[in-house]
């Protein structure tokens, strides 16, 4: 990283928008890092041009594009003016699978493009961009669509995203880069490729590598992933188990409090000595969401701290701003808790889920719900007998899950992310028969920095404010740039 801006402070990449990218912005225009998060972005840009894209922002970005006659093919398609009906379902987008379409791939390079481009816009700040190794189907085309935006720096959990460094250096090149795609029950090697010249074709500007931070929950990982450099990352995120949205599971066998939460020992936390011997710089994640404990980072070593909850209860959060209001109520009153679910994500990982009411924390709203999955960016693909691939997913219907081979033990206590998380942000899906997607709102476990952010921001806080307060214990600490290692 050599040459680098390095931050003290990452925002956090929390999706589906949650980290829009007037979050990102807002936090690197402070000179720390913004990140958007670059999960289903190809549903939030159809969704928000069918809402009419009030403020004109996602078709500026658009307008910005290299290729105006892929952007103009997506105007077409889903921008309505004036915006959709309340009463009118959105248009779904095509789903990206292991050999994606055209339409599919176009969607997903575009909505990359315009988070990033939104949050660069008119300042010189870095801004990166954070993807989930879980959604493998959708990395390469986002990968693109990010770095034709410029992105800085590009961050991926709940994996080992052993082949991204790899991905970057070959898209940066102009080369087509290729992820190795995880199948279940797979007899040989399943890859899924874009080729940038193949999707811009003329229109295909230089492209610059971002940097590259692993979100890895154990030293072990990062060891790992840095002993051969075509897979070593820039640098790493290292991320408790108190981390909001998904977490790793615990190592060895599975238990569970009398909550039903998986129980986390001394071997689920990094060696930070261990850490530093790597020599490649790390921020601490997890409960690092006060000026103390961002101090206690720098003193173990790390270069700083990425931090969630502060800035997703913030006023530039993609969360809507009634859901933002109910949370900041529930903690102003003490009565706001974080659920460690085992069972939630169709994933199979932990994920943390806020006890609110009318969300899916609330278990009669869950049982109500049918059961579908129409987004699929959580399914896992699958190789039937014949060596075709299918996909399905835990959160969907029991007995289409059970046909595709999946068992039924899987399903229990199964929440659909997607459509929950779409909620989050005002993007929900309204259905034909009336129903109306409910939300499911994630946060780290450790509230001590909003609880000490609402108490001097009575009304809510900013980006900006929150930058300056986790800093403020040192008036004198900037971005730096990364010395020789």
């Amino acid at each position: 990283m050599e040459g680098h801006r390095v931050p003290v402070v990452i925002q956090g990449g929390m999706g589906v928008n949650v980290s829009s990218w007037q979050l990102a912005r807002a936090v690197s225009r402070q000179g720390q890092l913004g990140v958007v998060s670059g999960t289903a972005l190809d549903a939030v840009l159809a969704r928000g041009l069918q809402e009419g894209d009030p403020g004109g922002h996602l078709r500026r970005a658009l307008g910005a594009f290299p290729d105006q006659d892929m952007a103009q093919r997506a105007l077409d398609r889903y921008f309505i003016e004036g915006g959709r009906a309340p009463d009118v379902p959105y248009r779904p987008n095509p789903t990206l699978t292991i050999r994606p379409s055209r339409g599919a791939v176009e969607l997903s390079v575009l909505g990359n493009f315009a988070q990033v481009w939104l949050a660069k816009e008119g300042h010189e700040g870095i801004v990166g961009i954070n993807f989930l190794e879980k959604v493998q189907m959708a990395t390469p085309s986002a990968a693109l669509g990010a770095m034709v935006a410029g992105v800085d720096y590009v961050l991926m959990g709940a994996g080992i995203p052993r082949e991204i460094p790899q991905l970057l250096t070959d898209l940066a090149a102009g080369r087509a880069g290729t992820l190795t795609i995880d199948v279940q029950d797979s007899t040989r090697v399943h890859t899924s490729t874009i080729d940038p010249v193949e999707v811009l074709g003329a229109h295909l500007p230089v492209l610059t590598r971002p940097l590259f931070l692993a979100i890895i929950s154990l030293h072990s990982l990062a060891s790992y992933l840095n002993r051969d450099p075509s897979i070593r990352p820039d640098g790493f995120v290292v991320e408790g188990p108190v981390a909001g949205g998904h977490s790793a599971p615990p190592r060895g066998r599975l238990t569970l409090d009398d909550a039903g939460q998986p129980v986390y020992s001394d071997r689920d936390h990094a060696d930070l000595a261990a850490m530093s011997r790597l020599g490649l710089p790390f921020w601490l994640a997890g409960a690092y969401g006060t000026p103390e404990r961002v101090a206690d980072a720098l003193e173990s070593g790390a270069a700083g701290v990425q931090c969630g909850t502060i800035f997703a209860l913030c006023t530039e959060s993609g969360i809507t701003e009634p859901l933002r209001r109910q949370t900041l109520a529930e903690l102003a009153a003490g009565t706001l808790t974080v659920h460690n679910d085992a069972a939630a994500s169709p994933t199979g990982f932990p994920f943390k889920v806020a006890g609110l009411p009318d969300t899916l924390a609330d278990r009669d709203l869950y049982e109500a719900r049918e059961r579908l999955c129409d987004l699929s960016y959580l399914r896992e693909p699958f190789e039937r007998a014949d060596g075709s691939v299918g996909y399905r997913c835990a959160a969907e219907p029991v007995d289409a899950y059970l046909r595709k081979g999946g068992a039924i033990e899987a399903t229990v206590g199964r929440k659909c992310l997607c459509n929950a998380l779409m909620a989050d942000v005002g993007l929900g899906q309204h259905r034909r028969d009336g129903y109306d997607e409910v939300p499911a709102v994630t946060l780290g476990q450790d509230l001590e920095g909003a609880r000490r952010l609402l108490t001097e921001h009575p009304e809510g806080w900013s980006a900006t404010q929150a930058v300056d307060w986790l800093l403020a214990w040192d008036a004198q600490l900037t971005t730096r740039v990364a010395e020789p290692v």
